[in-house]
């Protein structure tokens, strides 16, 4: 058959859109604020009516905005055309199916199409988890017929997964992949597999995080905070999991489960204990949370809602601090407590290192009086409140001892022998690891009901967040201590238990490790990884940008400690990292990682 050509912009012209719910209304709006004739069919007249309404309603509102002028809404209002029919598609150049997530309907709609429209038209599935190369096999023209994956809200989101299977036309794709581009969107062109790549990486994630949450290891409150303290997202995985629906997210992850068999996407029983229940997140007023009504994203008290301003219990009173360390990690804790009015320690191996150690939080304090963050007058104080010491001997009246030194356990339990024997009785001994466990620092002490995990994230003054590690031994005054002295140093503390990765590196690593799958396996490059990951799931940093700023070395340690804990084979680190590593390319740090970087 002749495909359209790509050369011109009135290639697809008059399009379809099939299925008026949120995500068809959206990408209504899109195509008609873009010029092309739209032709929205829904079996409901009330979501005809509704698809209509919320043009005028978004071309209102730009209009106030002055965004655009009266004629120009008008314009844009007489280009959408509705009816209830599939045979109003007959002369559409590109139909776009975006109905429910269910194989027997969309394939009933593909059949009708077939003998509605054009030998020429291209047709679109929306879906997100099911198979285009199926859909595709089954239809008359299968050459024709690709995926075409926006992300909601479609007018506001910038990614566009353009989805091939094999037995996909080159020319179908390079149409659709140019109107993308003309509507103002990034597409990335991905193979036929459920998920494709953002969803294929989001959902994984989302589902630990529920599974996370129904083993009791913390609270709701505590992994979405964690998530978007310690990782920068724009919402937590819970609350997404109740945007984007439940039931949604138990489809696509059953859909990814068939088609991998990797223990991470089946579905955690949570999902569908909550779907079968109808709580199914915002759309129904329940889900992981309660909502004021059906539709609403205003979050309500609930049974599990924690009491606001409740304490645990009388902790031990801390108004000195010692930081043991000379890198990064240790001055940055170090400058946080001094902010906050601490007087602190700051002990190296040698008073040179202190020294030094000190030096660079005057540096640090410096930039921030540069920027208007902070006075030079408390810029100078919080200097003064740090006495830099060579020795673990200068703890010995502190009420709270916070190790930040290298990750490596025997180093750890040393130190921590030596705490024991400096600390006065009563204090407070904490460690800053990230992945190794507390209880075996704790062990290396004849008190170890006063010790417990402080894991600050880098860099200690910007980052928000501290997960708040407790072992079976650790004392509740001494968790309520460190409770205490977050909330005072402003920080954000999170509970957990002491397991590998405690919250934001048991959920964040497994997902970099299931890019670099993707990779391994071509099934796409890191530019387009990366693209899918910002522009699709909000994050700050793609994957293969986060894992070089990080070092792939500190990636491929993190990846072996939750493989080691959890002995599940999805969590096995990728040969791909495992080779770069041996060859030396750790990231940025290196000049080369999964990318290369100029060297200073």
């Amino acid at each position: 058959m002749d495909l359209p050509s790509t050369s011109s912009q009135s290639t697809l012209q008059t399009i379809a859109v099939v299925g008026l719910g949120t995500m068809g209304t959206g990408i209504a709006e899109v195509l008609a604020r873009a010029g092309r004739e739209v032709i929205g069919i829904d079996i409901s007249e009330a979501a005809t009516r509704r698809a209509t309404a919320a043009l005028a309603a978004a071309t209102a509102r730009s209009v106030a905005r002055e965004r655009i002028s009266e004629q120009e809404r008008e314009a844009v209002l007489a280009r959408l055309r509705t009816y209830t029919e599939l045979s109003a598609a007959a002369d559409a150049d590109l139909v776009i199916e975006v109905v429910p997530e269910d194989y027997e309907l969309k394939h009933r709609i593909f059949t009708e199409l077939d003998a509605v429209v054009r030998p020429d038209t291209i047709l679109a599935t929306g879906t997100n988890a099911l198979s285009v190369t199926r859909l595709a096999a089954e239809s008359q023209r299968p050459e024709r017929v690709l995926g075409l994956h926006f992300f909601n809200p479609a007018p506001a989101m910038k990614l566009v997964e353009v989805v091939s299977s094999v037995l996909t036309a080159p020319p179908a794709v390079e149409a659709v992949t140019a109107l993308a581009r003309e509507l103002g969107k990034e597409p990335v062109s991905v193979g036929d597999r459920p998920g494709f790549v953002a969803d294929g990486l989001l959902f994984g994630y989302l589902n630990q995080a529920a599974a996370m949450y129904e083993s009791k290891y913390a609270s709701r409150e505590d992994i979405d905070a964690a998530m978007r303290l310690g990782c920068g997202l724009p919402m937590g995985p819970l609350a997404l999991l109740d945007l984007i629906g439940v039931d949604t997210a138990r489809t696509v992850l059953e859909a990814m489960y068939a088609a991998s068999g990797d223990r991470l996407h089946a579905p955690a029983p949570i999902l569908g204990h909550l779907a079968e229940a109808g709580l199914t997140g915002q759309k129904s007023g329940r889900g992981f949370y309660t909502y004021e009504e059906p539709g609403s994203a205003a979050v309500v008290r609930d049974a599990q809602t924690p009491l606001d301003g409740a304490r645990l219990g009388e902790g031990r009173p801390v108004s000195s601090v010692g930081v043991a360390g000379s890198g990064t990690m240790a001055s940055g804790i170090a400058q946080v407590f001094a902010q906050a009015g601490y007087e602190v320690v700051l002990a190296a191996r040698s008073q040179e290192k202190a020294e030094a150690a000190k030096a660079a939080i005057g540096k640090s304090l410096g930039r921030a009086v540069a920027k208007g963050r902070l006075t030079q007058e408390a810029a100078d104080q919080t200097l003064a409140r740090i006495s830099p010491a060579g020795s673990l001997d200068a703890f010995a009246h502190v009420d709270l001892a916070v190790e930040a030194v290298a990750e490596d356990l025997a180093v750890k339990q040393e130190l921590f022998a030596t705490l024991d024997k400096v600390c006065k009785p009563g204090a407070v001994l904490a460690t800053t690891t990230s992945s190794l466990p507390v209880i075996a620092c704790a062990r290396a002490t004849s008190r170890p009901q006063d010790v417990i995990g402080m894991h600050f994230f880098n860099p200690a003054p910007a980052m928000k967040l501290v997960e708040v590690v407790r072992t079976v031994l650790t004392s509740d005054d001494v968790h309520a201590t460190v409770r205490e002295v977050c909330t005072k140093v402003r920080k954000h503390p999170v509970d957990c238990g002491d397991r590998a990765g405690f919250i934001v590196n048991a959920l964040l690593f497994p997902y970099l490790n299931n890019a670099i799958k993707m990779v391994e396996e071509h099934y796409a490059s890191l530019d387009d990884i990366d693209a899918a990951m910002r522009l699709g799931g909000g994050y700050p940093m793609g994957p293969f940008e986060l894992l070089d700023v990080v070092g792939l070395d500190v990636s491929l340690a993190i990846e072996k400690v939750l493989h080691k804990e959890f002995r599940d084979p999805g969590l096995a680190p990728s040969p791909l990292l495992e080779h770069l590593v041996a060859a030396g390319c750790l990231g940025r740090k290196t000049g080369r990682g999964f990318r290369e970087y100029a060297r200073r």
